[in-house]
């Protein structure tokens, strides 16, 4: 179903922009006012990463008026091998300030509007209200369920993208849109999955040029969205598998049981990344300075390393035995395991190593600490040999 455009065309272009968007003119479904309406346009991509930067890149070129990113992020090396719109030299900087650097070489109409800040509760309706569309490049449940909401709130239009290890998935979410197509993310996800069933792409891996595949669908529905032609994503989620090159399209209905939005509310807690104090089980940490200093004094102890092999492969800590966490919690290789020996779990930033731990708790282990930050602050503060990923 076609839909009204989102911008009025009130906005004039210059002879360099005329000439500049002149393939954009020569269509029959943008031009003119078309082009007006994307200059007249206001979004905001939250997020400079995998899906922000093919995103930013395309909308930029083809003259959204106003690109705001929140970004409160660093570059980091790893970063490269899918965020384009990054380069060797951006290593270290501000992913938002980088972004607005590439951006402004490859469009100077576009004006850049910075967040650097992280998304939050109390700063995202304001900031979502300035714009006209919102596109939403995050990796992680918690932003999504706040992103949707304050959309809900503020009546915007909500353009989500989705990608890990080799598969993506985009939809157009958007409450008050005309013709009744009004549904938000809670319909396709009406809870969020278990932390331990939601891996990020950090520790899952993604096909690098999956983000150009996702992201151009992101930055279509955008462009279609503010300028009115076609039928967007609405009611619609796109399912991309880059194994197979197959894109399915699968209807998404209305949840009977979604609760109205009024409010945004505590998302690291609805999605169960943060407990209740009182609730939060003990786990006993030891840090990787304290770890080095009981290497250092011969003390008796075994690293577990409870990461995939994968993961291994990039870099491991010597003297390391490898049981996966999957392994360790279907009840498998116990056997490598003495309860008399201290044992310190670890994996990459300390999160799987303390469900590890909690886990062999239950299995009568007493002699447990996880190791605090992981591979990750061993590499920062002990072995910078190593890898980082």
């Amino acid at each position: 179903m076609k839909i009204p455009p989102l911008v009025e065309a009130n906005a004039e272009l210059s002879k360099r922009e005329l000439e500049r968007y002149s393939r954009h003119l020569l269509l029959p479904d943008i031009g003119l006012q078309g082009q007006k309406r994307l200059k007249n346009s206001r979004v905001l991509v939250i997020g400079a990463g995998g899906l922000g930067s093919p995103t930013l890149l395309y909308l930029a070129a083809a003259g959204v008026g106003t690109l705001g990113i929140v970004e409160f992020d660093r570059v980091d090396v790893s970063n490269l091998q899918r965020q384009v719109i990054h380069g060797e030299s951006d290593v270290g900087r501000k992913k938002s300030e980088s972004a607005r650097d590439k951006i402004s070489e490859i469009n100077p109409f576009v004006n850049v509007e910075i967040h650097n800040q992280r998304l939050e509760a109390d700063n995202a309706e304001s900031i979502i209200s300035r714009y006209d569309l919102v596109v939403d490049g995050t990796d992680n449940f918690a932003t999504r369920y706040l992103v949707n909401d304050a959309c809900v709130l503020a009546e915007k239009p909500y353009v989500w993208g989705s990608i890990f290890r080799f598969e993506g998935q985009a939809s157009v979410f958007w409450e008050k849109a005309p013709g009744g197509l009004g549904l938000n993310y809670r319909d396709l996800y009406p809870e969020p999955p278990p932390p331990e069933h939601a891996p990020s792409c950090s520790e899952g891996g993604v096909l690098g040029i999956l983000c150009a595949s996702i992201g151009s669908i992101m930055a279509t529905e955008a462009i279609k969205l503010l300028t009115g032609i076609g039928t967007p994503l609405l009611g619609r989620l796109m399912v991309y598998d880059a194994l197979d090159m197959s894109y399915r399209t699968l209807p998404i209905r209305r949840n009977p049981e979604r609760q109205t939005i009024t409010q945004l509310e505590d998302y690291e807690f609805f999605c169960g990344l943060r407990r209740e104090p009182e609730a939060a089980p003990e786990v006993p940490g030891i840090s990787v300075q304290a770890f080095k200093q009981l290497r250092h004094e011969g003390h008796p102890h075994l690293l577990v390393d409870v990461r995939e092999q994968r993961e291994r492969e990039i870099c491991q800590i010597d003297g390391s035995i490898s049981i996966p966490l999957a392994e360790l919690l279907a009840g498998r290789g116990l056997e490598r395991l003495d309860k008399e020996i201290p044992l310190i779990l670890h994996c990459k930033a300390g999160g799987r190593s303390r469900q590890a731990l909690l886990a062999l708790q239950e299995k009568g282990f007493t002699k447990l600490h996880n190791l605090e930050g992981g591979i990750l602050s061993w590499i920062r503060e002990v072995d910078s040999e190593l890898a980082a990923y």
